[in-house]
């Protein structure tokens, strides 16, 4: 989430989340949060437009991962920014549960492939020993015993 966002979201200036998160840089490894480039800045400037035509970005924004999110709660003090950050995570957790459920159909729906897979393999043989099975049958039978012809 863009810091501008959980600002936002918890009710103190963006500024202020990143003067706290600077107070505190040795909690915020690259894995919890990291700063977009300028040009990753401007495209995203220009998605969600949150500067007028013209204006430049004065500050490359950072962007926060769940886990970054989580050690904002230890960071900004204030109530609703605690409460607000546990309302983040019970989304985050949601989003995995749909994922992983996502993940299970995708499995089950790969082994349904294989078994129909298999299924179509099997048929085929059936089909071509019954094919083998009837051309026998047309071939004409010999006569057996003694022949007067």
């Amino acid at each position: 989430m863009l810091d501008s966002d959980l600002a936002g979201l918890c009710g103190v200036p963006t500024k202020v989340l990143n003067q706290a998160v600077a107070r505190n840089k040795i909690r915020f490894p690259e894995d919890f949060m990291f700063q977009l480039s300028i040009e990753e800045a401007e495209v995203s400037r220009s998605q969600i437009v949150t500067l007028k035509q013209g204006q430049n970005i004065k500050y490359r924004p950072y962007v926060f991962t769940e886990q970054g999110v989580a050690m904002l709660s230890s960071v900004l003090k204030s109530k609703k920014a605690v409460w607000m950050n546990i309302q983040i995570m019970r989304a985050f957790v949601q989003i995995k549960q749909i994922a992983l459920t996502h993940k299970e159909l995708a499995g089950k729906l790969k082994d349904l492939e294989q078994k129909v897979g298999k299924h179509d393999e099997n048929i085929q043989s059936i089909v071509a020993a019954i094919q083998q099975i009837i051309a026998h049958e047309e071939k004409p039978k010999r006569r057996m015993g003694l022949h007067t012809d």
